[in-house]
């Protein structure tokens, strides 16, 4: 007799586009029976579309369900984030996959997930890499975070734990205002640029040659 999965892993990443800041993927352990429709929460829906309040309240409720000791009720998830120096050597869609497999080895390793036990998906380009590709059962899904709601939720625990890195990371590099655009190339970003040139933490390879790219 074939198991059910106990778990359904989504696999999501954040931070693609961005010209500064890492890439960041989670990986998230939903319980096979676990009730999502909970009446005082946001539709779930993938991060892109959802407030910036609206994915806290759901990361919240993720981080809250850690606790419960209940049988079934926990959603774990891990995150890993590539740093621009590795992005521009490896290229942005190497850095995605990179994130993705220490995210998944580190969630299997961490809470001992039982391998006959697990399906996983993963969002869009995403893959992962070998050895660990060739023991799992892998299923990517165009536009996955619209069809599996572990993958809406990976989407949501990526977006959130990288806008809160770009947010300490404005700290340290104020003049580009991290906090408001998160590293995406907006107008006041490029300004920034243009009279500033690039930080330590812009992605060389993502800057127009129009633009200083002298670091600061």
């Amino acid at each position: 007799m074939k198991l059910k999965p106990k778990y359904i892993i989504g696999i999501d990443e954040v931070g693609r586009g961005p010209l500064a800041g890492p890439i960041t993927v989670a990986a998230l352990a939903l319980p096979r029976n676990f009730q999502l429709s909970i009446s005082n929460l946001p539709k779930l829906k993938d991060s892109k579309k959802l407030s910036g309040k609206q994915r806290e309240e759901w990361f919240r409720f993720i981080k809250e369900s850690r606790k419960l000791k209940v049988a079934g009720s926990q959603i774990f998830y891990t995150t890993a984030s590539i740093c621009p120096r590795v992005i521009d050597r490896i290229n942005i869609t190497q850095a995605a996959n990179l994130a993705a497999t220490r995210a998944l080895k580190k969630l299997i390793m961490k809470h001992r997930l039982p391998k006959k036990r697990m399906k996983i998906f993963l969002d869009g380009g995403l893959k992962i890499k070998e050895p660990l590709s060739t023991f799992y059962n892998l299923l990517t899904i165009i536009k996955g975070d619209e069809k599996i709601p572990a993958i809406a939720l990976a989407s949501i625990v990526a977006k959130v734990t990288r806008d809160k890195k770009m947010k300490l990371l404005h700290k340290k590099y104020p003049r580009y205002k991290f906090n408001e655009h998160k590293g995406y190339g907006t107008k006041k970003h490029f300004k920034a640029l243009k009279k500033y040139g690039m930080s330590k933490i812009h992605r060389i390879t993502f800057i127009p040659k129009n633009i200083c790219r002298k670091k600061h």
